[in-house]
């Protein structure tokens, strides 16, 4: 009980054999409590410290006990001083901060301007994700293209979703179709789902992206190489638009366990299904030709009447068409 002023269990005990009955040694207070003598001279030690016991006047070289409103009034007051001392302590060290900041602020390469945020390397970007999810209130969305995901990365991800669910972030993910033929990758995607989070897989995705409770969002600088950094950016125009992109993303995405239901094939030619395949691989029309045979002139030409086909007005929405009608 007495815990909260600074007695650890022993101390308290011989306070309260102190109290009941001051007379008596070292010995026989440790026969009575069942303490060896070293932890009954410690815990009047700790005692005297704190001053709950003082030098007897009547017995020279024995204790007495404090009067108890006197010594737990003392106990309380050092326990404020303590608190003063430490709020002082406190504050002079977020001065520091602030002076740290503000002297070595402009020598760092990742600073913040206009909104948006150049985190380079990937020491860098884990750091700012580390901040971000830590500041989650409510939602995280993420495209996570590429297929199977390096160890490294999961590694790096684990602690922060856990962290986060743990809190009861609302989660949704979305990868790439081909995780489901990755063991690790598909591990940790059933992984976020059994803690509460929602996966789902595309056979085309959009570069990499995540939002955070729509306020903050992170891309890659170049969708190739993610070596070379991310931009954080809180302009609620681009936020807006990703948040946007995602859902239709999403919408047509299919949730992590559920089997693929493909319709048959219709009017589609072997070559085109290829020249499907390499565009969403993220190949250029100079390399899809290539790998075909064709010129890049052709490509398009091709590409140009499957997208009226499909009704589709971009790139993008003729490969989520595709998929949804089983050509890829």
């Amino acid at each position: 009980m007495l815990d909260a002023l600074g007695l650890d269990t022993d101390a308290e005990t011989v306070y309260r054999r102190m109290l009941a009955d001051p007379s008596g040694g070292v010995a026989e207070f440790g026969y009575q409590l069942g303490m060896t003598e070293t932890q009954v001279r410690d815990a009047l030690d700790q005692l005297v410290d704190l001053g709950l016991l003082a030098e007897s006047r009547d017995r020279p070289g024995a204790l007495r006990v404090v009067s108890l409103e006197a010594g737990l009034e003392q106990l309380l007051r050092r326990q404020e001083r303590d608190l003063v001392r430490r709020q002082h302590a406190l504050a002079m060290s977020k001065a520091a901060a602030a002076r740290a900041i503000a002297e070595y602020g402009d020598l760092q390469p990742n600073t913040q301007t206009d909104g948006a945020e150049r985190l380079v390397g990937l020491d860098a970007i884990q750091s700012r994700l580390e901040e971000l999810t830590a500041e989650l209130r409510r939602e995280c969305l993420s495209i996570i293209p590429g297929g199977a995901q390096s160890q490294a990365s999961l590694d790096a991800s684990r602690p922060l979703d856990q962290e986060a669910l743990a809190r009861g972030i609302h989660m949704r993910a979305i990868y790439q179709d081909s995780v489901r033929n990755d063991p690790a990758t598909h591990a940790y995607a059933l992984w976020t789902t059994q803690r509460g989070g929602e996966v789902r897989t595309s056979p085309v995705l959009p570069p990499r992206l995540l939002v955070f409770d729509r306020t903050t969002a992170v891309v890659p600088i170049d969708p190739t190489n993610s070596r070379l950094g991310a931009l954080c950016t809180t302009a609620p125009g681009i936020v807006a638009s990703l948040v946007t992109l995602f859902h239709q993303t999403w919408d047509t995405a299919v949730p992590l366990g559920t089997a693929h239901k493909p319709t048959a094939p219709e009017n589609i030619t072997s070559g085109e299904r290829e020249l499907l395949k390499l565009l969403a691989s993220g190949l250029t029309d100079d390399v899809a030709g290539k790998r075909l045979g064709v010129s890049q002139r052709t490509v398009r030409r091709q590409m140009s009447a499957l997208m009226e086909r499909l009704n589709a007005v971009s790139r993008f929405e003729a490969g989520l068409k595709a998929a949804q009608r089983g050509w890829l």
